[in-house]
């Protein structure tokens, strides 16, 4: 098949989305299929010319590129499973980690050009609508795939709003051929509101890089000196991840909580966290060091549709504590792989964190079943997965041409 992906995020951009649209690249490159992807261009890097790829979680695989071309010429898409298109873009005014598309008639023309069988739309809101409707005037059937709790984000970031983000979703899923959803929980939520032709679809987990055997002894001495039990969030640092309910684990005497990531809060963090160690932004094997070296992953966010960091510490052998919402209620076995909490409640979390810090033989069972939920989830498997999606379209656009 020959796939356009038109995604919000690509990386460099470390996020769930960039991530889950670089995988699917990957994957449909792997199994012989010819994918193209149209993103925004990455900060300080010219539109329609490479803009920045790679992989918090490593190189992707290697592919020809032109003579003098590469990442250490300025062109860091050469690393990318295939060709990107990126189009203007400008930060989102506030958090500058977060770019948003521009007008741009590259859409149209980079869809038309490739002649796709299919348009994949990941997490679509501004650039997404435009390629949703380059696809409609093309004829060209589209899946779309859920990843942000937009309605979530709008009540944590304006106090209101939400009715207004389901109209948008609303209308921009309602125009696709099928929504894939990341968890029972999204899919619930969609379907709640209107929105029709939702189907499941998980996401992976790299469970070779992130594993228990990767734990530290070094790093932990560095950032435990006195033999403190880690405790450790990973993720954006921004308002609607909450991660300032981490302040009642930081009073807990013989722990360190350690934040990794950066985002807008991370000053106000800095504040509310005494005591905490701040590793900022880490990708690739030092991330995977880091996760297996905590005694316990903390999740904070309420507004989850999957959350890919509960997966990695698990796949890591840790225990998870997260909020009994959202996409880690598929993800954590409460009493099994870990515990959830009332979302919203610091203390809760604080006494879930307790609860494992005490119980050494807990943790431990907690992170041997983790590991062994996830080690079934390979990217391989779910993006095999999808293309069973993409099929499903495609004869279901048959059936009623004919």
């Amino acid at each position: 098949m020959r796939v356009v992906i038109v995604t919000e995020s690509f990386p460099p951009d470390v996020n769930g989305v960039a991530h889950c649209a670089l995988q699917t690249a990957r994957h449909l490159a792997g199994r012989g299929h010819d994918p193209l992807v149209i993103a925004p261009a990455a900060p300080g890097a010219a539109p329609d010319a490479p803009g920045g790829a790679g992989d918090e979680y490593g190189p992707a695989p290697a592919r020809a590129v032109p003579a003098g071309g590469g990442p250490a010429d300025g062109h860091p898409d050469a690393d990318a499973p295939c060709r990107v298109v990126r189009v203007p873009s400008l930060p989102l005014p506030g958090y500058p980690q977060v770019r948003v598309a521009l007008p741009s008639r590259r859409v149209a023309a980079a869809i038309a050009g490739h002649r796709p069988d299919l348009v994949h739309l990941a997490s679509p809101f501004v650039l997404g609508v435009r390629g949703m409707a380059a696809a409609a005037r093309l004829g060209l059937p589209t899946v779309a795939v859920y990843q942000t709790d937009l309605a979530g984000y709008a009540r944590t970031y304006v106090g209101a709003g939400e009715a207004a983000a389901w109209r948008r979703l609303r209308a921009v899923h309602g125009a696709a051929d099928r929504t894939l959803a990341p968890s029972t929980a999204a899919v619930r939520d969609l379907e709640r509101h209107g929105v029709a032709r939702v189907r499941l679809w998980p996401r992976g987990v790299d469970t070779v890089r992130f594993r228990p055997g990767l734990r530290d002894a070094g790093l932990r001495r560095e950032l435990a000196p006195g033999g403190e039990l880690l405790v450790g969030y990973v993720g954006r640092l921004a308002p609607e991840k909450r991660v300032e309910l981490l302040a009642g684990v930081c009073g807990l005497p013989g722990l360190r909580v350690v934040v990794v990531g950066d985002g807008p809060s991370e000053g106000a963090l800095r504040r509310a966290l005494p005591g905490a160690a701040f590793l900022g932004r880490r990708t690739g094997p030092g991330l995977a060091r880091i996760f297996a070296s905590l005694d316990v992953f903390a999740h904070t966010g309420p507004h989850e549709t999957f959350c890919q960091t509960v997966q990695e510490a698990m796949a890591a052998g840790v225990p998870v504590i997260a909020p009994a919402a959202g996409g880690p209620l598929d993800l954590v076995d409460h009493g099994r792989t870990g515990l959830l909490v009332p979302p919203h409640d610091p203390d809760a979390l604080r006494a879930a964190v307790a609860a494992l810090a005490a119980d050494p033989a807990l943790r431990a069972a907690h992170g041997r079943a983790g590991r062994a939920a996830v080690e079934d989830r390979t990217w391989a498997a779910v993006g095999d997965r999808l293309i069973g999606h993409y099929g499903d379209v495609l004869r279901e656009r048959t059936v009623v041409a004919a």
